[in-house]
């Protein structure tokens, strides 16, 4: 399939880089992400390779997930296959191994590796990683979704847990283990040295699903996923779903200037005038108001309500289902789906990748070598190959957050652009000082400004920072940026050179781009809420607590940050790239939508039976128990004592299984009601069942896995009480061995040294600037409340 075929420029800006690709169908996004960046990749194959057991139509699975990739036919004899290796590898730039090799392949890890340039990346991607006690263990989707803990969250209060559509956890894995490989990419090519990184799918999914102690949208009021308390939440608890004349739509009111719009135009009712109901916690207590606004969606349309919403000032949103989203005028008009011919003459129809480029400019920029590090400033290395890059970061939330955060936990000077005016979302927190220990964990190695952009002196201060910046980052309504005057042909005017990344909720493009662009509502409109539902139980929508899929959209937004940085360094060009949250969605269903375009039949149907989540001894555990093919099935048997299944001949195969899969099902379900589920979990994962307890956030520090991983660690803030848990590291690295942990700043409690540090301002100059009320420092009040040792917040008991 060529990158033209796909709607995607012959040149992306990873052109000229070689990718060796052997992880296979089921983890196969990685290297299909380079492959939409723009490089060579090269998936060697040979006759008789074990494909791994996907969802759905396994070869139609396969041909998306190697979409873009180039086929290598490796010879049949052993010694001209490793002539054809060596040859092969001399000019890879990224090796990208699973673990363990298949056996065709004919050479080990460490033979494969010599066979390397010293400047290439070698990743090696396993469900649990490498040299632990847990690497033989086996994974599916719905393991990681039990290890991680986004399981014990996903469905509504007195039910069974519900396992997420799909397969996001692994998705969402896999564009971690992309960010992490094109960081590594990056640095080999700033520093010359190579990497051998270790990526484990599960580390993978723990940060880019939906982490538990990472940063949380607004509506958290700064507190992580780990607060929440235990059990699956009340339905409607935070982003209620009515019905109305034709279906359903989502609301999102949060701040209080949302709920004032919508208190309007529900007729401004006395009985919900009171100060109060601009409360957020409040509103969601008050049955009788959600009954008024039960009431007042019923008899309108899905569009109607959209539209005034809209016009309104109310985030809303149709809930939609794959096919309706993908039907929409917005969907078509932004040519999200296209066309590519298979190599039988069929068409596959899929989405495009999340990340749009710009038009590249033509010429190389003279200027970008003025602005290097002086000899005498911080250089790359290994350990921070981002040293030196100058990033402003105008994100706010989730995706603005996390973006700017991987970059500086890389070593970029990353500087939070903020105002008191208009503070983050994140900012709006259980604790007086905009400080939270989600906020913490979203902000992390970044230093903050206070800077007034309304301020004619201050747009003008913005685009004097601009001139000496690497990379902007923003993830504002699309057009905001236009609004501000700081538009890309404005900003590559004093510095032609600039990377700039915009990330928005539907598209910068498009008849829904200045839609109000929350993750609910994103869900919603993409078909997603719809599926995220008990099979029983349409209307139990399960999705209102996780933040998807901002974490992974964010991770984009990295990729595409460092891919255009990488061609800078090349060419002296620098560019823009948009990520959309409904895409990155669309593309993690990029199978189901191949499959349903090609008519495949059996898309909804298990990979095999039993598949879910079965109640163990204790009050609210659980434990996912999923069997992939035959020899799982056997291996389940046998520990279950069940030489009646052993003996069946119509559970030998999946056929059988599933249509006697409520059968099988039951008799698992009664077994595991008598079993401790870490200890199932254990017996099975011995005999080679992917299974995994349901772990729950505050248990993930110590579960043997990340003990052994040394995946957490604990920072302590100047300005907190709690500890605030995070990760030590993207992925076990060879050069990168433990991310930097600066404190997340005050609302401008850099403003001086930044600018002074960035255009070398005087004292006096700086002075001024505050005066004026330009640059904003950290609030007097909040600077006393701290050295009273108020507004800390209380320490989490151990």
């Amino acid at each position: 399939m060529s990158r033209q075929e796909k709607g995607l420029s012959a040149e992306g800006p990873l052109d000229g880089l070689l990718v060796v690709d052997l992880l296979g169908a089921g983890l196969g996004k990685i290297g299909r992400i380079f492959a939409d960046l723009g490089a060579r990749v090269l998936s060697p194959d040979w006759d008789g390779r074990d494909v791994p057991a996907v969802a759905g139509n396994a070869a139609l699975t396969a041909e998306v997930a190697n979409a873009g990739k180039q086929r290598v036919w490796l010879d049949e004899t052993a010694a001209a296959r490793t002539t054809q290796w060596i040859e092969l590898l001399a000019d890879a730039d990224l090796l990208l191994l699973p673990s363990p090799l298949p056996v065709d392949v004919g050479m080990n890890a460490e033979e494969l590796d010599a066979a390397l340039p010293t400047r290439a990346v070698r990743m090696t991607v396993s469900p649990f990683g490498l040299w632990n006690a847990h690497s033989d263990w086996q994974a599916t989707d719905p393991v990681l979704h039990a290890l991680s803990s986004e399981l014990s969250r996903s469905g509504v209060a007195g039910r069974a847990p519900l396992l997420p559509p799909g397969e996001l956890a692994l998705e969402c894995a896999m564009s971690q283990g992309a960010f992490v490989a094109m960081s590594a990419l990056f640095a080999a090519q700033r520093t010359g040295q190579g990497d051998r990184i270790d990526f484990s799918l599960l580390d993978g999914a723990v940060q880019a699903l939906d982490p538990g102690f990472g940063i949380a949208g607004s509506a958290t009021l700064g507190r992580s996923a780990a607060a929440l308390p235990p059990g699956r939440p009340a339905a409607g608890t935070l982003y209620p779903i009515h019905s109305c004349a034709d279906g359903k739509v989502r609301i999102c009111v949060l701040a209080p200037r949302q709920w004032q719009n919508m208190f309007r135009w529900m007729g401004s009712p006395p009985a919900f005038a009171g100060p109060e109901f601009n409360r957020l916690d409040v509103r969601q207590a008050s049955a009788p108001l959600q009954e008024a606004m039960a009431d007042f969606f019923a008899v309108r349309t899905k569009a109607d309500l959209v539209a005034e919403g809209a016009a309104r000032g109310v985030p809303i949103s149709a809930v939609l289902t794959l096919e309706e989203c993908l039907a929409t005028d917005h969907v078509q008009a932004r040519g999200v789906l296209v066309e590519a011919a298979l190599a039988d003459g069929r068409r596959l129809r899929l989405p495009k990748s999340p990340i749009a480029f710009g038009a590249a400019p033509g010429g190389a920029d003279a200027g970008i070598a003025a602005r290097r590090p002086a000899a005498t400033a911080a250089r790359p290395t290994p350990e921070l190959p981002l040293t030196g890059l100058k990033v402003l970061d105008l994100g706010v939330i989730v995706v603005g957050g996390e973006q700017g955060r991987l970059l500086a936990d890389l070593g970029a000077d990353v500087v939070k652009v903020e105002s008191a005016a208009f503070p983050d979302g994140t900012r709006h927190s259980y604790l007086p000082t905009g400080l939270s220990v989600g906020f913490a964990a979203g902000h992390r190695n970044k230093r903050s400004l206070g800077l007034d952009l309304r301020h004619p002196d201050g747009k003008a201060l913005f685009l004097r920072l601009a001139a000496e910046a690497d990379v902007i980052l923003s993830n504002f309504k699309p057009g905001t940026m236009e609004a501000l005057g700081f538009d890309h042909a404005t900003i590559a005017t004093v510095n032609p050179g600039i990377v700039m990344i915009d990330s928005s909720a539907f598209g910068s493009d498009g008849p829904w781009a200045a839609r109000m662009g929350y993750g609910p509502l994103v869900r919603a409109a993409s078909g997603l809420t719809s599926k995220w539902c008990y099979p029983d139980d349409p209307s139990a929508h399960s999705d209102a607590v996780t933040i998807y899929p901002d974490h992974s959209a964010a991770r984009y937004g990295a990729i595409a940050t460092l891919a255009l940085l990488h061609r800078r360094t090349k060419t002296g060009r620098g560019g823009t790239a948009s990520i959309s949250q409904l895409d990155v969605m669309l593309d993690h269903f990029s199978a189901e939508i191949a499959a349903r375009a090609a008519g495949a039949e059996g898309w909804e149907e298990p990979v095999d039976a039993p598949w879910g989540v079965f109640q163990a001894q204790g009050d609210d555990q659980w434990c996912v128990v999923t069997v992939r093919q035959d020899a799982d099935w056997r291996a389940l048997a046998a520990v279950m004592g069940r030489t009646d299944w052993l003996e069946d001949e119509d559970l030998s195969q999946r056929a059988g299984r599933l249509r006697r899969r409520a059968e099988i099902e039951a008799g698992l379900a009664a077994w595991m009601l008598a079993q401790d589920a870490e200890a199932a979990m254990r017996l099975l994962q011995e005999a080679g069942v992917p299974a995994a307890q349901m772990l729950r956030i505050a248990d993930l520090p110590g579960f043997s896995y990340y003990r052994q991983r040394g995946l957490f660690r604990v920072d302590r803030h100047p300005y907190l009480e709690e500890d605030v848990i995070a990760e030590r590291f993207h992925a076990h690295s060879r050069n990168v061995r433990a991310l930097p942990a600066m404190p997340a700043p005050l609302m401008g409690q850099h403003s001086a040294e930044v600018v002074q540090h960035w255009l070398g301002l005087s004292v006096a100059e700086t002075e001024v600037l505050f005066a004026s009320g330009v640059l904003q420092g950290v609030d007097p009040a909040i600077e006393q409340m701290l050295a009273a040792g108020l507004g800390r917040g209380e320490r989490s008991p151990a």
